[in-house]
């Protein structure tokens, strides 16, 4: 993606999660802005029948309110299904324009993510998906932000009343399970 386009970037995702409930998952989707929302699709240990179905579900959910979609995995798979872009490790282009998400927990992975439209900076907060898991905090977050050369999305225990704070630590917006879900 071209950086004409990095800043229609939606400042609100949802990253699903197989720890809530399908119908959860599409009631949040439906929730996001229409027009201004994006939807990272993970379910990774989710079986490949089950993971397609709910991965179209929220894909007609996103073609109506006019959401960016991203599924979690290859490029090849990703222009596959017909998603809006591809989030992971995956260095490959994809056979047609797309949207590329990385994850950054650590000075190394903001390196390699050198190239990608947008990056999700994690945990900011402690989070219920990754429990015990050390949280970076908003000294560390700010610190990792400044080393990505992409819009930054901020990940882990977020909610709406972080919204306030997050320009101040060099996020463009933020991503959440339980923070959209609950």
């Amino acid at each position: 993606m071209s950086h004409r386009h990095r800043k229609n970037l939606p400042a609100l995702w949802l990253m699903t999660d197989e720890r809530v409930a399908d119908a959860a998952l599409l009631a949040a989707a439906a929730r996001l802005p229409s027009g201004a929302g994006g939807i990272v699709f993970r379910h990774y240990r989710t079986d490949r029948a089950t993971r397609r179905a709910l991965f179209g579900a929220l894909r007609r959910i996103a073609r109506r309110r006019r959401l960016l979609l991203l599924l979690a995995g290859s490029t090849r798979q990703a222009a596959a299904w017909r998603a809006d872009g591809a989030h992971g490790r995956d260095p490959r282009r994809a056979t047609r324009p797309m949207l590329r998400s990385r994850p950054v927990h650590d000075g190394r992975e903001a390196v390699v993510a050198r190239g990608a439209d947008v990056c999700f900076v994690s945990p900011l907060f402690p989070t219920r998906s990754h429990p015990g898991a050390p949280a970076l905090g908003r000294v560390r977050f700010a610190a990792l932000a400044r080393q990505v050369d992409a819009p930054v999305m901020a990940l882990g225990g977020v909610r709406r009343a972080h919204r306030g704070m997050l320009r101040g630590i060099g996020a463009a917006g933020w991503a959440a399970i339980d923070g959209l879900t609950d």
